[in-house]
Parts: C-alpha cells; sequence; structure tokens
C-alpha cells in the first residue's frame, strides 16, 4: 500500500462562547480552492487513491462492466405533454449525456431541441447539467437553465424551434429553482442568487430584451428565507413563495400580465407552513399546519374581489387533520384533486372529486403490495382525466403509469428497462430495530434469494430535511447485491419516513437521534445474523451521519463511504457568507447562540475526531461543490489519519476536480466512479486493504 499525503498543519485556535476549538487544517478553507497548495494536495490525494486502486483495478473494471450491464443504453423517457408537443429524453448507445426532443402531437417527425453531447463537445466543456426545461405556451420557445461546472449557477438558454439557434445571448448568473413563462410567451421569470447562493430576487426578462432592463418583482431580504415560483396548473397564476424550514410567504401575479407587480397573498407567521399552495379557479387551495395540524391538512379560501390577503379566520378545511396521515403535495386538475403522502410508514396517492362548492372524500389509490414507492409524476395537461404517476420498490424497476381520476385505475406507460436482471432472484424484506429511547427503527432489506446470511451488508441511510429514503429499485445496487452482499436502508429520525414526528425527533435539538437510530440498526443487523461485516454509507447530511456514527462507534464498521460529507458543522454554520447557512438555522440551529452551538458542538463529526481505530474511509468531493466545500471531506480526511491508532483502516480522498455536489455529469464517468467505490469497500470486507506500515499517526 502506498504511502499517504500528510497535509501541512498550520494550528488555528477557534473561540465561541468561551468553548475552544483548535483547527489545523482549517487553512484548507481560508487559503480557497484556487490556491496552489490546497491543489497540490487534493492531487496528492488523488495519487494516492489510484495507487490503493492499483492493484483493484481488475476489479473495478469487472464492476463497472457489471454495472454497464444493467444500463439500456439506448433509452427514451415516457413522452410528457406540454401545449400542442409530447416532450422527452432520449439516450444514443455510447453517448454519455441525454438528448432532449420533441414530437407534434398532430403528427410529425421528433425534434432534437438540445444535444448535450454535442454542446459539450462544441464548448469544450467538462461536465453539462440541465436542471430545468418549459417550453412557452404557444411552442415557440424552449427554455432551459445550464450549470457547466457544478456549482449550481445557471445560464437561461432560449431555443427559437423554429430557426434552431438561441433566441438571444444566455442570460447568466442565475438560480436553478425558477424557469416559468407568461401566459403570452413573451415574458420568462427568473430568480438570482446573493453572495451566498441564496435565491433572493425574482426577475421578469421579456423576449428581445437586454438582461440589464429586467423588471424586479420581489426581493426577499432576510437571509433565512428563499425565493421560488411556478405557474399555478390552470396556467392563470404565478405563484411566489418565500420560503424558510418553518414558515413560507406568498404573492401572487397574473400570468396575464406582463407589466404589472406581485400582490401579497399569504403573510409569514413563523412555525405557520403552507409549503404548497395553488389557484383553484373561485379559491385558493393549500396543504398547511396551521392550528396544530403537524402531519398537514388541506384547506381552501375563497377568491376576494379587493385583493386582500388571505385571513386564517376564513380558511375551511377540504381534508380535515388526521395524526394518522401525513400530507406533502399534490396536483390539481379540472375535475380531480391528486395528493400524495405517507400513511402507515409508506407512500400513498389520494383522489379528490372537484363538486360543486367544494370536494368530494378522499379515496386512497389502491396498489397491490403494500411495500411500494409511489408518486406524482410530471402533469401539464390540466383537463386531463388521468395523471402520470410512478411506482417502484426495492425489487421492481421503475414503472410511468396512467391513474385514472375517475376509476382509479392504473395503466402501464412504460416500465424501465433493466437488461440482465430478474427480479424472481432477488427478495425484499424488513426488520425492526430499536432505539435507545425505545423508538422502532425500520430497516429495509435488498439480498439475493440464494445468498447465505451472515454476508457483508451496506447499510445506507441519510435522515435530514424530512427527506425520507423510500423502498425503491436501484440498478447500481445490483453488482454488490450479486456479489453476496445485502443492501440494507435505515429509515431513521431526521426524514420523514413516519412523517412529520419522525423528521422533529431528527432535527435541532433532537439530532442525536438521527446517528443512534442508525447506529441501532447496525446493531440489529448483527444481532439478528444477517450482517457479518457492515459497511455504512451516506452522502451529503448522511456524510454528516457518516461521520458521527464513525465518532460513536468505530468497532460496528469494517468501512464506510462518506460522500460529500457535512462534516465541519461548526465551520460552516458559524460563517453566513457561504451557501446554504442561514436558510439551515431552522435545521441545525443557529451556533451564534450559545444553547445551538452546545448542541452542534456535541456531535460535528470534525470536531468529535479522537484518537482511536477507525474504520476503512472512502471520502469523496467535488472540488465545486457549492452545498458541501471541497474542505470539509478535505479537513476531514486529514485529522483521521493524524489520529488513526495502528490496527486503523485506509482513509482514501477522492476530489472530483470539474464538478460539484452531485459528481460527474457523464453516465459512464458516474459509473465508473461508483466501480471504484464498490472495489474498495469489497477489497475492505475481504481483509484486502491495509495501511502502509510508515502512515503518520499521531494524536492532537
Amino acid at each position: 500500500m502506498p504511502t499517504p499525503p500528510s497535509a501541512p498543519r498550520k494550528p488555528t485556535l477557534h473561540l465561541q462562547h468561551g468553548h475552544e476549538r483548535p483547527d489545523d487544517y482549517h487553512w484548507l478553507k481560508t487559503q480557497g480552492k484556487t490556491d496552489p497548495e490546497v491543489l497540490a494536495y487534493l492531487r496528492a490525494e488523488n495519487e494516492y487513491l489510484a495507487g490503493v486502486l492499483s492493484p483493484l483495478r481488475a476489479e473495478q473494471e469487472a464492476i463497472y462492466q457489471d454495472l454497464l450491464s444493467h444500463v439500456q443504453e439506448r433509452d427514451e423517457q415516457p413522452e410528457v405533454v406540454r401545449g400542442a408537443h409530447a416532450y422527452f429524453t432520449r439516450t444514443e448507445e455510447g453517448q454519455a449525456h441525454p438528448l432532449y426532443l420533441r414530437r407534434p402531437l398532430g403528427g410529425g417527425e421528433p425534434q432534437v431541441l438540445l444535444d448535450l453531447n454535442a454542446l459539450k463537445a462544441e464548448e469544450d466543456l467538462a461536465n453539462v447539467w440541465v436542471y430545468a426545461t418549459a417550453p412557452s405556451p404557444d411552442g415557440r420557445f424552449w427554455a432551459y437553465l445550464l450549470d457547466t461546472t457544478g456549482q449550481e449557477v445557471f445560464e437561461l438558454r432560449v431555443l427559437d424551434t423554429q430557426t434552431g439557434k438561441l433566441a438571444h445571448p444566455p442570460l447568466r448568473g442565475l438560480n436553478g429553482w425558477v424557469l416559468a413563462w407568461s401566459s403570452d410567451g413573451r415574458a420568462l421569470y427568473y430568480a438570482t442568487d446573493d453572495a451566498t447562493q441564496r435565491s433572493y430576487r425574482l426577475w421578469r426578462h421579456l423576449l428581445g430584451q437586454p438582461q440589464a432592463g429586467d423588471t424586479l418583482l420581489v426581493q426577499e431580504d432576510d437571509p433565512t428565507f428563499r425565493l421560488g415560483a411556478y405557474v399555478s396548473e390552470n396556467g392563470q397564476t404565478l405563484l411566489i413563495c418565500s420560503a424558510s424550514n418553518r414558515a413560507q410567504a406568498w404573492w401572487v401575479l397574473s400570468t396575464h400580465d406582463t407589466q404589472g407587480l406581485p400582490a401579497p397573498l399569504l403573510a409569514r407567521e413563523r412555525g405557520t407552513e403552507v409549503p404548497v399552495l395553488t389557484d383553484g379557479g373561485d379559491h385558493w387551495l393549500a396543504l398547511t399546519n396551521h392550528g396544530g395540524a403537524e402531519e398537514f391538512k388541506l384547506v381552501r379560501w375563497p377568491k376576494r374581489g379587493d385583493g386582500a390577503p388571505l385571513a386564517w379566520a376564513d380558511a375551511a378545511d377540504v381534508l380535515p387533520y388526521d395524526e394518522g396521515r401525513h400530507l406533502q403535495n399534490g396536483r390539481l386538475f379540472q375535475d380531480h384533486l391528486l395528493l400524495a403522502g405517507r400513511e402507515d410508514g409508506f407512500t400513498a396517492l389520494w383522489v379528490l372529486r372537484r363538486e360543486a362548492g367544494g370536494y368530494g372524500p378522499a379515496q386512497r389509490v389502491p396498489f397491490p403490495e403494500a411495500s411500494v414507492t409511489v408518486g406524482i409524476g410530471p402533469n401539464y395537461v390540466y383537463d386531463s382525466p388521468t395523471a402520470r404517476i410512478t411506482h417502484t420498490s426495492l425489487t421492481r424497476p421503475l414503472e410511468h403509469l396512467d391513474l385514472n381520476l375517475e376509476t382509479l385505475e392504473t395503466t402501464l406507460v412504460k416500465a424501465t428497462p433493466v437488461p440482465q436482471y430478474d427480479p424472481a432472484l432477488y427478495v425484499s424484506e424488513q426488520v425492526l430495530a430499536t432505539a435507545p429511547d425505545g423508538e422502532r427503527i425500520p430497516v429495509s432489506l435488498l439480498r439475493r434469494r440464494d445468498t447465505p446470511l451472515p454476508a457483508p451488508t451496506l447499510l445506507y441511510g441519510y435522515g435530514s430535511y424530512g427527506l425520507s429514503i423510500n423502498p425503491t429499485f436501484v440498478a447500481g445496487r445490483l453488482p454488490l447485491v450479486d456479489r453476496g452482499w445485502v443492501w440494507a436502508i435505515a429509515h431513521i429520525r431526521g426524514g420523514a419516513e413516519r412523517g412529520r414526528r419522525w423528521y422533529d425527533g431528527g432535527r435541532l435539538g433532537h439530532k442525536m437521534n438521527t446517528f443512534t437510530d442508525f447506529i441501532a440498526a447496525g446493531e440489529v443487523l448483527r444481532a439478528q445474523g444477517v450482517a457479518r461485516e457492515l459497511v455504512a454509507m451516506g452522502r451529503s447530511a448522511g456524510g454528516l451521519l457518516m461521520g458521527s456514527v464513525v465518532n460513536l462507534r468505530p468497532d460496528l464498521w469494517t468501512a464506510a463511504s462518506v460522500g460529500v460529507p457535512f462534516v465541519d458543522v461548526l465551520s460552516t454554520m458559524l460563517d453566513d457568507t457561504i451557501p446554504l447557512t442561514t436558510a439551515e438555522y431552522d435545521e441545525w440551529g443557529n451556533p451564534n447562540r450559545p444553547e445551538d452551538y452546545a448542541v452542534m458542538a456535541a456531535y460535528s463529526p470534525y470536531d468529535n475526531l479522537k484518537a482511536g481505530r477507525y474504520p476503512h474511509l472512502f471520502v469523496s468531493t467535488g472540488l465545486n461543490d457549492p452545498r458541501v466545500a471541497y474542505w470539509e471531506p478535505a479537513k476531514y480526511a486529514a485529522r483521521v489519519r493524524t489520529l488513526a491508532a495502528p490496527g486503523s483502516g485506509v482513509v482514501v480522498l477522492k476530489t472530483i476536480m470539474g464538478a460539484g455536489h452531485g459528481g460527474s455529469s457523464s453516465r459512464y464517468e458516474a459509473l465508473n466512479e461508483l466501480a471504484e467505490e464498490y472495489a474498495f469497500l469489497q477489497a475492505a470486507v475481504q481483509g484486502r486493504l491495509h495501511p502502509a506500515e510508515d502512515m503518520p499517526t499521531h494524536a492532537d
């Protein structure tokens, strides 16, 4: 095994609320990602990783080929009707990026709107991501938001579909949250960021006019709120939302008005959430937790002619509060309302028929299996009697279905093709772990039927922002599962698998529950004879989870995959000049307050590292990542090495130099990056990784 690089130690002492925090690697942050010393260190880490992987290259290539064998290289996504055309994407064999196309509903050949492969070559780009697309209502123009660095700073390009050329030079420096048209196709709405990449200004741009003349519609000066906007399902209203974690404010503007300014609709009220609101024609319709409805209810307000903001006294329940039903989002149609949420720990859909003066009772959409994941797909035809939905499970590839909103019957539109996959060979199961406070934590399992237990087991987790890690099919898991692994998912608090209480039970002062839930899941897998070697995996906030559980129970894990990890919690949350900080005080707390600082200091992975034995760690980052900056994982890997006692595992750091939070945009490069990680983990559980004998180890 080669000798790892040793990052220079430049002692810094942070002092906050009387608490001293030594930090020898703070220079990786302060010197910046363009600094030659920083870049030299990151490149040295990449060279060390290459050396570690050198004897594993044949294995990595075999895993890559297995990953590729399950990819339908030439494929088309289901068409989505918008106006007079059906829009879809296509991938071609051997091409790394998709093509965007449309075809006329009246007949005719498909038209290529954008070939990302050609664009990448023509403009000599390392990576290309399209975050949003939107045709003008008349279909003449097609707009898209493009990121070429991974920094999530976008340019807006507008294609004139008649000429095949851009309608005007790209608008640059945009946010990715907003892309919407006026009803006449003359105006586009977009958002821009402040210095911290917080969406804070909403603009109207008239086609053919210079960007300098665009109209500012709303500006949000509260640093804990972000602006977003979308067009209502009936196409009549631009709905503008300023949102924090625990409150929203709303404005409205007619999509027919390309000169006016938005009108306030609903004022913000801390603790009162209205995350979903839409235009019902003669009323407004919203999901809210108002009045103690923590799992959310559905309410409506009558439209008033005086333009006055909405008052809660005028709101009437459409779907009263039920603490066993967690409502999350919905889609309004001319004659129906489709809602999505959770019940009994699983995803669910409900349909309400629109009736004179209101809505009928909620009918749950039936599915033959309980442990499936269902959701609302893209729907843009307001008067449609059907809705596009999605359906999947751990063993069932994603299916696109059309749901008859009247009969609740479904019709298969497309089942995702997965070559060389036989679902009969696999089985999904669930076990329950008991957390230290007695809460029962679901753990989903996927394995081959012929896999003998106990087996090497990968335990995946996230546990933040109320995001649920649902039991879905992922072809990228198959190479490990086919090699005799069990793939497990811990549905820990901080997510919303069991509703809003599940989320609230794993954030702010309750954040430690997220970590102890995951550890309990690992322990039950060992106790029940499922896991022999246990590997932990998580990304982003799931990387925070990895750092914390490795600190709390280093003995439990053979290895951990620590992806783009939020591990230096205090340094990040104390710096309000970087992206996401102020907008996430409601998630983690504000460390400028002593009580919040104390909570974070108790679990921040970087600050809680100590001398001891560590498992094998595969740490990864992107140099341009705006969500979790490169310096967090870089500092973490460097400090682990200084504290690792003899007998610790191999620690590697991979930095993708031309990408951000999501890794490379090329599907082939992404598969190869995953194959590297899998080869490392496979070697770890088989005892084939050994640190260099002269690896520096010393305690801070």
